[in-house]
């Protein structure tokens, strides 16, 4: 399984077939038992990357973290992803957090009983470390009538899906994307019939989606960087599509690295090759598997 260039994850040299997570386990290996790399879109400065380094996690879930599902509420959580996370939140003081488009609760329902601080919403709620206590935007109420056009171009053919998130409003077309154009574009003018100043389009892959302005995965990440256990430490941000370039934008406040999910994205300093390689290098590091850059 390639992930590519940099950075390298160290490990032995000699070669294990496949094994599912055992707690009992050492290492991890990829399907051929050679060592992952990450591709590196721009020439970067060596730096070390370790699970003992002072820095934090945030992790993009649909399309980063886990596979996309041809409907939203299919996702799959491999057992061992939630091992995984756990352990990596026990040596990282608590500082690893999801930074979703989706709502905290449906966060909550695909990864439970594990439940990280989080920015759900694209940052319209924010669950803080500790108490939980869940930090709200004010709420700008869709009109009806807008969701009714949502639903109008769903009636574009079968496979269309229309997801209300409460904060935004999402068309998936990955079950017709012979149709992609057409939704795009009925989204646009949707889009300017309702107000550029109001609205923002979010388009992804095989989605295409309308919020409210005011808030975004940056400015979620800013607010959770503030906080224990996450101030003070560097953020390392794994995103996949236009929803995370606010969260790649905020990282050099916070001298954080970026890893962007099957493609180059703006301000992510490595690439690794899909969802399984993300996991992969995570597990690795939960395992305390020294990483670095070269």
């Amino acid at each position: 399984m390639p992930l590519h260039d940099a950075p390298e994850i160290k490990r032995g040299s000699r070669k294990q077939p496949p094994e599912k997570s055992d707690p009992e386990r050492g290492q991890a290996n990829d399907i051929n038992g050679s060592k992952p790399a990450l591709k590196n879109p721009a020439p970067t400065a060596p730096h070390s990357l370790s699970v003992l380094d002072n820095i934090a996690i945030m992790l993009d879930v649909d399309g980063t973290l886990l596979d996309i599902a041809p409907r939203p509420q299919e996702v799959f959580v491999p057992k061992n992803l939630r091992e995984t996370l756990q352990r990596l939140r026990g040596q990282l003081d608590g500082a690893v957090a999801f930074v979703s488009g989706r709502p905290l609760e449906d966060i909550d329902r695909i990864f439970t009983p594990l439940k990280l601080p989080a920015v759900g919403g694209h940052g319209a709620e924010i669950r803080m470390p500790g108490d939980g206590r869940i930090k709200r935007h004010t709420r700008v109420v869709f009109d009806p009538a807008l969701k009714a056009q949502f639903y109008e171009v769903a009636k574009l053919g079968p496979g269309i899906i229309v997801e209300d998130k409460d904060y935004s409003i999402a068309l998936h077309y990955r079950l017709a994307p012979h149709l992609g154009g057409k939704v795009m574009d009925a989204v646009a003018a949707i889009y300017d019939r309702a107000g550029s100043h109001i609205f923002e389009i979010l388009p992804g892959k095989s989605v295409v989606e309308l919020k409210p302005r005011g808030f975004n995965k940056g400015i979620g990440l800013k607010y959770l960087m503030r906080h224990a256990p996450f101030a003070g430490r560097k953020p390392v941000f794994i995103g996949d599509d236009t929803t995370d370039h606010a969260a790649f934008a905020v990282l050099p406040d916070f001298k954080g690295i970026g890893y962007s999910v099957g493609g180059i994205v703006p301000g992510a300093s490595f690439n690794f090759d899909g969802p399984e390689d993300v996991r992969l290098w995570l597990e690795l590091l939960s395992r305390g598997v020294p990483v670095e850059a070269r």
